[in-house]
């Protein structure tokens, strides 16, 4: 049997977020945030008990153990740590990771943790519109430094915020449910300023606090195919890419918008209003590694027509417009199809921008699921599409790219924002429906017991 070895030291792991997995919304001090008070409709699950990881945390440890994980990509919950808007932290909350963090590092897992994964404190937003204010960036630099402070020595790597243009534009997680379209964009793209800013005063205090750590950026990666061929449609994949993806990271690594993008905002009466500073702050660090989030990719052809809301905020522009890509493989939840390749495509793309590190931080198969009469999920479509991911990363780092990591989603069957517990990506299988969350009891499923043993050997099999 010949292995596809992967490099020593290779980071293979795996990806949960707080508010879609911890449950515990009120207690331990918890204060509520955007996502505990969105409304969810009947019949769907929320994220007050979600896969309550926060009473499994151990016996969920004692699984990524046994899976052989070398690093586990995990997030706090903000208004864990910070209930409130007096800016005073939580002990229970820190308590709680402590516990957490201290097992993991016990078991030989390393944390990969994210400080803001989605979840905003909602006592920020009511007390001056959150990310809309820049209030919001000297909360979230002091919520950073208490924890690079508290947890110094133990977490070395960290997440600033996982992806951006989700955490801005979707108005559940933000709070911004401005119903005006244009007045809605204005304040994405000022939410996302503010969010450029903070990330970086952020990687700079923890340089200051500990050096040795690292971070850096989680993006969800638009990797864009031109419907055909057409001058018009290529240039509107183009412009798709600037426009959601590479101006958020170019603010992250670069400290300023690509040209079109800043050409395309002054015009569109969408550039923020920014402070004198602002530039000295942007420019002041840079991200050590970026992590990347894959699921599909997406197809654009030359906008026409009006503009159509029907759709995802970040989909709508008058600068392009998704169209179905009839060469993929399509599934129930991966609407769009599915795109090994484009993993590879967009990597390349971000590696050959930047030049940095690189670790997948998300990329995993949805699909409803029950539990079969034998206690078991025999998930080989879930087997089939990790592996022929992971054979593209293999590609990657046979290229020289600096891949060092990768991480599926999800651990356990996390709650979905908007499909609860009906569409599930997990290596283990939380017993549970969107009506009865019964004992959210763990079992294994066949695509854990499979990425065990490609951990195992470091590597898949020729």
């Amino acid at each position: 049997m010949k292995i596809k070895q992967f490099p020593e030291g290779f980071l293979w792991g795996a990806s949960t977020s707080a508010f879609q997995v911890e449950g515990a919304y009120n207690e331990g001090g918890k204060g509520l945030a955007t996502t505990d008070v969105c409304n969810v409709p009947e019949g769907i699950a929320d994220n007050k008990i979600a896969a309550d990881h926060y009473h499994h945390w151990k016996e969920d440890v004692d699984l990524m153990a046994e899976l052989g994980l070398k690093v586990y990509r995990m997030g706090f919950a903000w208004s864990r740590i910070m209930p409130d808007a007096s800016g005073r932290p939580n002990p229970e909350g820190l308590a709680f990771y402590d516990q957490l963090i201290d097992y993991l590092l016990e078991k030989g897992i390393e944390p990969l943790v994210t400080l803001y994964h989605f979840e905003c404190p909602q006592a920020l937003v009511d007390a001056f519109g959150g990310w809309k204010s820049r209030k919001m960036i000297d909360f979230y630099v002091k919520y950073a430094q208490i924890c690079f402070e508290h947890f110094k020595g133990r977490i070395k790597r960290w997440v600033t915020v996982n992806e951006q243009l989700i955490a801005t534009a979707a108005g559940i997680m933000s709070g911004n449910h401005e119903k005006d379209p244009q007045k809605n964009l204005k304040n994405i793209y000022q939410m996302s300023y503010h969010v450029s800013l903070a990330e970086h005063k952020a990687m700079t205090v923890l340089r200051e606090i500990d050096p040795e750590a690292k971070i850096g950026p989680v993006c969800a990666i638009q990797v864009v195919y031109p419907q055909t061929s057409k001058t018009e449609d290529i240039l509107a994949a183009e412009n798709a890419e600037e426009l959601m993806e590479f101006y958020m990271l170019d603010m992250s690594v670069r400290g300023e918008y690509p040209p079109y993008v800043a050409k395309y905002l002054k015009e569109k009466g969408l550039y923020p209003e920014r402070e004198p500073g602002d530039a000295g702050v942007l420019k002041s660090s840079t991200p050590d590694f970026i992590g990347v989030n894959y699921y599909f990719s997406i197809c654009v052809k030359e906008k026409v027509g009006p503009i159509n809301y029907n759709q995802p905020p970040f989909w709508v522009s008058d600068a392009f417009d998704i169209c179905d890509n009839p060469y993929l493989r399509k599934t129930e939840w991966m609407d769009k199809g599915i795109d090994p390749a484009g993993l590879h495509i967009g990597m390349r793309k971000i590696y050959n921008r930047y030049g940095l590190p690189m670790i997948v931080t998300e990329n995993g198969m949805a699909y409803s699921e029950s539990l079969g009469e034998d206690g078991r999920i025999h998930d080989d479509y879930r087997i089939e599409y990790l592996k022929e991911h992971i054979e593209q990363l293999k590609i990657m780092i046979d290229e020289g790219m600096p891949v060092f990591g990768y991480c599926p989603w999800s651990f356990v069957d996390v709650v979905s924002s908007h499909q609860g517990f009906a569409k599930r990506y997990g290596l283990v299988f939380v017993d549970r429906t969107d009506t009865d969350p019964k004992q959210c009891a763990r079992y294994p499923k066949d695509s854990f017991f499979w990425y065990q043993k490609v951990i195992a050997r470091n590597g898949l099999e020729e």
